[in-house]
This record gives structure tokens, C-alpha cells and sequence, in this order.
């Protein structure tokens, strides 16, 4: 058995072990603003529920391993005191994971990952409106739990309001657990979805995705494509050219033409096959061909 002191071993090395063991861990997916009001978007997977009177959550924007800097997340939480926890579903992962790319401070991530910002009742932080169930949070306390790269700072807020969408209830009113469909982290680019088990997405670490709000409309408002589409769509780093895609055109033109003479719907269809094979380019050059 391999035995570890913490002291012993770097910081992302321990990192990944904590993360690959503990797990699956249930996602925070944090929306604030900053004192401006400027509204930011992250998820976090050091979360969970501690009290329900008072209804309690904690979670924990640590300081990046890398380089020692706080999440925007955290500044605004101490700076605002106000807080939104959505809860992520599989029907919205791909999306929330674009939304944790490392976009500079002022990048709006709900644009960045084409989701619906909802007004909240008792907060300033927007909702999430593709979350099915949304909690309202004033901050109580943050405490800081070091002060180099990899520390946590928990945040201690309490839920002053819940929404949730009728859609994932049972006839008794609670929550149906198959319905709701939640997925949650584990160590390096796996999810857990509660029905299912394991899959894996990239994570929009070493890249910037250009985001839901660069795709053309006519592609994000495609009756076909599915947020999570959208969401791998837009992680990529760049769209491509149409030198690209006149090539891609012109192959395809000698080996199959009959591609090309189908209806948009049938090329978006055409296109949300090759997604679900992770062929992402060669999904925005079907997508831009027609």
C-alpha cells in the first residue's frame, strides 16, 4: 500500500489524490456578483449541505495550486455577503463545465455558457435558470483555511430562498432522484451521474473555450441541438475557418454529396452524431457547411 504524508508529496499531486478518492462529490454551482454588480459563474465540488435549521451550505473556492490566486467567486462572496447555489443536472454538465474555464474578471460565464440568467427574490446574484432546483444564500462567514496555493476558504452561507422546478417532483411532491438526473465530480476529468455511472468530460483548464455566445445564431437557436451541444461546441478554442471548411466541403462533395443536399435539420442531426462521438470539429464544419 502506498502511504503518504501530505508535507511529502506536492500540493497538486496531493491535490489529485484527495479528489480521485473523495468522490463523488455533489456541485456548487455559484452564482455572484461582484461590487459593481458584475455576475459571475463557477462550479465547486468541495460542497455539501450541513444544516437544515438553519438551512446551511458550505462551500469552498480554493486558491489555484498553480499560482496561489482566489476565484472571483470568493472575492465577490466576501465583498457582497450574497451568494446563488444552482444544482447541476446531466442535461446542463457540459454547459457548467464550460462555464469553469478561467475567463477573465468581468467575463459574463452565463453568456460564455448559454445559460438563462433568472432575477432572484432576495439576493442580488442571478439564478441559474436551466438548474432544476436554485438556493438564494446570504453568506455568514467565510473562513480561510491557509494561505498558499491549493487552500481552501469555506464559505458558510444560509438558503433564504428555494426554487424548484415542478418538472423533477413525484406526485407527493419531493423530489424524484431519477428525474432531478443530478451528476457530481470526482478526481480528474470524470463525473458520476446518479443513474448511470462514470463518464468524462475535458477539462476547459489549458484551453478558453469561445464560448456559447460566439456560436452563430443559427446554430444556437437550432431546434436539434441540446444545450450539452451547445456547451462542447463552444469549448472549443477556435471556430473553424473557412478555408477549413470549404476543404471539408469539397471532400465531402467527392465522397458523399448526398451530405450536402440535406436540410439544415438533417445536417444538425448529422452533427449531434458526431458530438456524441466527441468529433467536435468535425461537427462545427457540418454546422458551418450548410
Amino acid at each position: 500500500m502506498l502511504s503518504i504524508k501530505p508535507n511529502e508529496v506536492s500540493t497538486a499531486k496531493l491535490h489529485g489524490y484527495l479528489l480521485g478518492s473523495v468522490a463523488p462529490r455533489p456541485i456548487a454551482f455559484a452564482s455572484t456578483v461582484d461590487e459593481e454588480g458584475n455576475p459571475n459563474l463557477a462550479p465547486f465540488s468541495f460542497f455539501n449541505v450541513f444544516s437544515a435549521n438553519p438551512p446551511i451550505m458550505v462551500f469552498s473556492p480554493a486558491r489555484s495550486v498553480r499560482d496561489n490566486t482566489t476565484k472571483h467567486t470568493l472575492d465577490n462572496c466576501i465583498a457582497t455577503k450574497e451568494v446563488v447555489v444552482n444544482v447541476v443536472n446531466h442535461d446542463m454538465v457540459h454547459q457548467m463545465s464550460l462555464a469553469s474555464t478561467a475567463y477573465p474578471k468581468g467575463v459574463n460565464e452565463f453568456e460564455k455558457a448559454g445559460f438563462t440568467m433568472l432575477k432572484s427574490d432576495e439576493v442580488t446574484p442571478f439564478r441559474v435558470a436551466e438548474s432544476p432546483v436554485q438556493f438564494e444564500c446570504k453568506v455568514n462567514e467565510v473562513v480561510a483555511l491557509g494561505e498558499n496555493g491549493g487552500a481552501g476558504n469555506m464559505i458558510v452561507c444560509e438558503v433564504v430562498k428555494v426554487h424548484i422546478n415542478e418538472a423533477v417532483l413525484d406526485e407527493e411532491g419531493r423530489i424524484d432522484q431519477h428525474k432531478i438526473d443530478l451528476v457530481a465530480r470526482a478526481g480528474g476529468s470524470f463525473y458520476s451521474r446518479a443513474k448511470e455511472g462514470f463518464f468524462e468530460i475535458p477539462k476547459p483548464i489549458a484551453t478558453m473555450g469561445v464560448g456559447v455566445d460566439a456560436i452563430p445564431d443559427h446554430i444556437r437557436n437550432s431546434k436539434v441541438l441540446t444545450g450539452n451541444d451547445l456547451g462542447m461546441l463552444g469549448n472549443v478554442e477556435a471556430i473553424p475557418s473557412d478555408e477549413e471548411v470549404n476543404t471539408f466541403i469539397e471532400q465531402t462533395q467527392q465522397r458523399c454529396s448526398h451530405i450536402l443536399e440535406a436540410t439544415q435539420e438533417e445536417m444538425h442531426k448529422k452533427a449531434q452524431d458526431f458530438l456524441a462521438k466527441g468529433e467536435v470539429v468535425t461537427a462545427w464544419k457540418i454546422l458551418l457547411a450548410k
